[in-house]
């Protein structure tokens, strides 16, 4: 059974930070694109960061960059977001999903076959 659970959220000031991470049951998630995509309150849920398989390249959405860190640990089958500086405009439900494998890393939610539960991320003073 194929399953994807997110942890690491929780609720922290401006500035502080937390490490997200999405462990993978089921099937290895070393041969696939991973991505992490987050949904605030009242909006559509928009990609974050995205990790290809391979070269391990990796891509974020302009808001994050500098402040967001997404890495793999193949050995553990989980995937990381290491979020510093947070803001905010940060606070959201934070998913992270597993792409089809015919997808390199994409912020396309059409390309992703799994998805977690999702884990809350509030950040407030």
């Amino acid at each position: 059974q194929v399953q994807l659970l997110e942890s690491g959220g929780g609720s922290v000031q401006p500035g502080e930070s937390l490490r997200l991470s999405c462990a993978a049951s089921g099937f290895s998630l070393g041969y696939l694109a991973i991505g992490w995509f987050r949904q605030a309150p009242g909006k559509e849920r928009e990609g974050v960061s995205t990790i290809s398989t391979g070269d391990g390249r990796t891509y974020y959405v302009d808001s994050v960059k500098g402040r967001f860190t997404i890495s793999r640990d193949n050995a553990k089958n989980t995937v990381y977001l290491q979020m510093n500086s947070l803001q905010p405009e940060d606070t959201a439900v934070y998913y992270c999903g597993v792409a089809n494998p015919s997808y390199a890393a994409s912020f396309d939610q059409g390309h992703y076959d799994y998805w977690g539960q999702g884990t809350q991320v509030t950040v407030s003073s």
